[in-house]
């Protein structure tokens, strides 16, 4: 019989779902750093880097193992009741697991951890789709860059292609209305985090927080919960120490 020429739909990628044996592997190993570590803290994130994140975990990886994933897995490993936990209290810091975090096990004092977090946070220019902290304007007139010189007129073209009412006179780009970059509490546009790269606005700040831990056996909450935080993600986003096949690290990062 001739082939089907029917469309069919093709896999162009080897990225296998994450199955049980992977969930196990996270369980285990969150349970083994419970049991290791002296403490157990939980902590969101803004603005997530991997760079950074990856160098803050290596900073810390003799006193600290990090998890960052799917939230309800890692709800598993700190046990859903005191009959699950595997130490006491634990189940109690897992109801904390929600929304952009992740679990952190380690030897650090406290004021360790926030100092760490400290020196790790850095500002960034800000990714499509982030709301906005302020408002940004470009005024009208002659276009100035970031250090507050005349923009080059070869850039006058990415100027208007990306929303701005530009034209060029006499190899000056001027803008002939004022020009939001965005909006303070709005969605920031692709167009948008263009052109505030253009101009030089850094945004984002990548930071991590605590927001409650596990000392002496005690949970101690530094932040209260935010309603607004989802139960659970979509998909599993994140990696962990050990765990390679990860959509945020990239490939071989542990």
């Amino acid at each position: 019989m001739p082939k089907s020429k029917r469309a069919r739909v093709v896999s162009l990628t080897k990225t296998k779902k994450k199955d049980r044996e992977w969930k196990s592997s996270i369980i285990d190993r969150a349970r083994d750093a419970l049991e290791l570590r002296a403490s157990a803290y939980v902590f969101k994130y803004t603005c997530m880097r991997n760079g950074t994140f990856k160098e803050m975990r290596q900073a810390c990886e003799e006193t600290t193992t990090f998890f960052v994933g799917s939230n309800a897995v890692l709800r598993v490993a700190l046990g859903k009741d005191s009959e699950s936990e595997s130490k006491e209290n634990a189940s109690e810091l897992g109801k904390r697991v929600r929304g952009d975090c992740g679990v952190m096990f380690t030897d650090l004092s406290k004021e360790d951890v926030e100092a760490t977090f400290d020196r790790f946070a850095v500002s960034d220019y800000a990714r499509t789709g982030q709301v906005a902290g302020e408002t940004v304007t470009v005024p009208a007139g002659p276009v100035r860059g970031p250090s507050g010189a005349l923009m080059e007129h070869t850039l006058e073209p990415t100027l208007r292609k990306n929303g701005m009412p530009t034209r060029l006179n006499r190899g000056v780009i001027e803008l002939e209305a004022d020009h939001v970059l965005c909006r303070q509490g709005q969605h920031i546009s692709p167009q948008g985090a263009i052109l505030l790269k253009m101009f030089g606005h850094e945004l984002a700040e990548f930071r991590c927080r605590l927001v409650a831990g596990l000392v002496d056996g005690k949970v101690e909450v530094y932040e209260e919960e935010d309603e607004e935080d989802e139960d659970d993600e979509p998909m599993d986003r994140f990696a962990h120490d050990g765990i390679t096949d990860s959509m945020m690290l990239p490939p071989g990062i542990k």
